[in-house]
This record gives structure tokens, sequence and C-alpha cells, in this order.
């Protein structure tokens, strides 16, 4: 159900909150992750635009977390690179359902919304 980009996501946050409050570079977080150096990059280039991380250059640089472990929670993580995208209409473009999903859509999107509510509240 979760992409390879938010599992890698995930292990990126994971590592670098086991390193808090020292930086990791991106050659330490590839060796530790298991993930190959130029899709961490990108990986944690959206963990920073999302606010989640930061990034400093230099012979001490490095990536940290921008808040407490405790304070991110799966979601801001899953969010960050491969957004959960709810259910609002008919996914088969079928006019007569527009905005009225279908029972198969409406559990599909049941469980999407208890997943973010699961992930929301876990840190």
């Amino acid at each position: 159900m979760l992409s390879q980009t938010v599992e890698y996501a995930l292990r990126a946050i994971v590592c670098i909150a086991n390193e808090t409050p020292r930086p990791v570079t991106n050659e330490q977080l590839a060796e530790v992750t298991k993930v190959p150096s130029a899709y961490l990059s990108k990986v944690t280039r959206g963990l920073n635009r999302a606010g989640l991380v930061i990034s400093q250059r230099g012979p001490n640089g490095g990536l940290t977390l921008a808040r407490e472990p405790s304070e991110l929670s799966l979601l801001d993580v899953v969010n960050a690179v491969d957004p959960i995208e709810r259910i609002h209409q008919c996914p088969l473009g079928i006019r007569e359902h527009g905005e009225q999903l279908c029972p198969l859509h409406c559990k599909l999107d049941d469980t999407l919304a208890a997943t973010e509510t699961s992930f929301r509240e876990t840190s």
C-alpha cells in the first residue's frame, strides 16, 4: 500500500531521529538505510521542502530534524513524499455516481481515512 519512496522516507527520518541532535550526511543515511544515494537525495529534498528536516551545508553539515521526533507523525512523513489520496468522486468517471461513491469506493475511502487517522496518531 505504501510506495517505496514512503518506505525510504520513513527509514531516513528514523535514522536522522536516532542521531539527533547531530547532523547526518546523505552518505551516512544511504549506508544505514540501504537506499541508493541519488534516490535518497530526492527523498530528503521532499522532506526538506515539507519542513520536516533541515539541511545544512559545509564540513559540519548534514540533515537534522526540524522538530522533536515526538512531534512528527507518520502522516507528516507520508504526505511529504507521497500523500495519501482520498476518493472524492467516482474513479471510473461514472456521471451517475458523481460524488456519491459506490459501496466499493466508499469502503476503500473509509480504509484510506482510517489509515490517515492511524498515521496521524503515530509519532
